[in-house]
């Protein structure tokens, strides 16, 4: 949403400056029309209007294989006034439903700004922690388990994570009326960063709703030893019913194949990516195997629902683009045909996204996608 006017490398080699930045513009310093393509200034409007003349092409470069981006104008954020953030805890899964409804409109109306998100449990105690700092076992967690492990935290089963930003006078308004809004859910607590103690996620997340990186966020990989993961994110509309329906299908999945289930959904304007994470530990082949069919089963399983992924790992692409299936994949169809345009012999990322050029024969690459129970 906020990034304008992008540099890029064609794979013919030819330098491309999309929107504004196609115009060049005398009155530059240091304007010359003989030096180098890429040390010429560029147009001063290159970052401040996206769209420029003609058809607006940036977006074919983003989670492409057309061309290497080298420059990215960006919108950054003003100083606001203020920050504050704060968490909202709810005690039962199934009050996911209600959480998602109130969050809507304030999303809408941008009362939350930023991208709320919603944790279940599980992600918050493994940036918190090792699993077997809270059991001594290594199968899946139980409901005590889980309730013990909220109360341990002082969270709940779902925890929201919002910030205000803007002067007092704003800030405060913000704060009233989402705290009058959540509170309206049975058991909800709303905390600001002064009620919780530190160490905390709260904390971690004041960094990062502040634009402050941190790996803290990725201790959650620690969850299992020397643990990687797979993502699976499906979008689907911000709704309550949806979210429910995309919890019960994933936990059920994850309990099947003996996986904690790790999640948290991430609200957009007008929709919600659920961004579930597969961790296992990186040297167990049993894990491994179980974690491919999780998540390939998951794949299958949320396109019969009409929610589709947005972005994935290699060996996943071709899955993905499979379930982009309208009008025998005519997405793809197009995809193929741009790639064959820019990139006629393949040079960069073949097979990034399910796009294969035509100088490859995509059954010498393609993963097979039906992959059989390992337990």
């Amino acid at each position: 949403m906020v990034h304008c006017g992008m540099e890029i490398v064609l794979p013919n080699g030819e330098l491309y400056r999309t929107g504004m930045g196609a115009m060049p513009d005398p009155t530059q310093p240091g304007y010359d029309p003989n030096a180098p393509l890429h040390e010429q200034p560029p147009n001063k409007c290159w970052q401040l209007f996206n769209y420029g003349f003609g058809p607006y092409l940036d977006g074919i470069f983003t989670q492409s294989s057309l061309g290497i981006v080298t420059k990215l104008g960006m919108w950054l954020m003003p100083d606001p006034g203020g920050f504050e953030n704060y968490v909202v805890t709810v005690p039962k899964e199934e009050q996911l439903s209600e959480l998602v409804d109130i969050i809507r409109p304030l999303r809408l109306q941008n009362i939350l700004p930023n991208v709320p998100t919603i944790r279940y449990i599980t992600l918050d105690a493994a940036v918190m922690g090792h699993k077997l700092d809270y059991v001594n076992h290594d199968g899946p967690l139980t409901e005590d388990e889980l309730t013990a492990i909220s109360t341990k935290l002082g969270l709940g089963r779902w925890n929201f994570y919002g910030a205000a930003y803007g002067p007092p006078l704003i800030r405060d308004a913000m704060m009233q009326i989402s705290k009058e809004a959540f509170l309206k859910i049975p058991g909800a607590k709303f905390l600001k960063l002064e009620d919780v103690q530190e160490p905390s996620v709260l904390h971690i997340r004041a960094k990062t709703l502040r634009g402050i990186p941190s790996y803290d966020e990725l201790n959650w990989l620690d969850w299992e030893p020397n643990g990687v993961h797979l993502f699976f994110a499906p979008i689907s509309q911000v709704s309550g019913a949806d979210a429910m329906k995309q919890y019960e299908i994933s936990k059920r999945r994850f309990d099947e194949a003996g996986f904690d289930f790790v999640g948290t959904f991430t609200i957009g304007m007008r929709e919600m990516h659920h961004i579930i994470s597969v961790i296992f530990p990186r040297g167990n082949e049993e894990r491994k195997k179980a974690a491919v069919w999780l998540i390939r089963t998951l794949i299958d399983d949320c396109a019969k629902m009409g929610w589709g992924e947005y972005r994935t790992h290699l060996g996943l692409m071709d899955q993905i683009q499979d379930t982009y299936s309208f009008n025998n994949n005519i997405q793809r169809t197009i995809n193929e045909t741009i790639k064959n345009a820019l990139d006629p012999k393949g040079i960069i990322a073949p097979g990034k996204s399910g796009i294969w050029p035509a100088s490859y024969d995509k059954k010498t690459y393609v993963l097979d996608s039906k992959v059989p129970k390992p337990f």
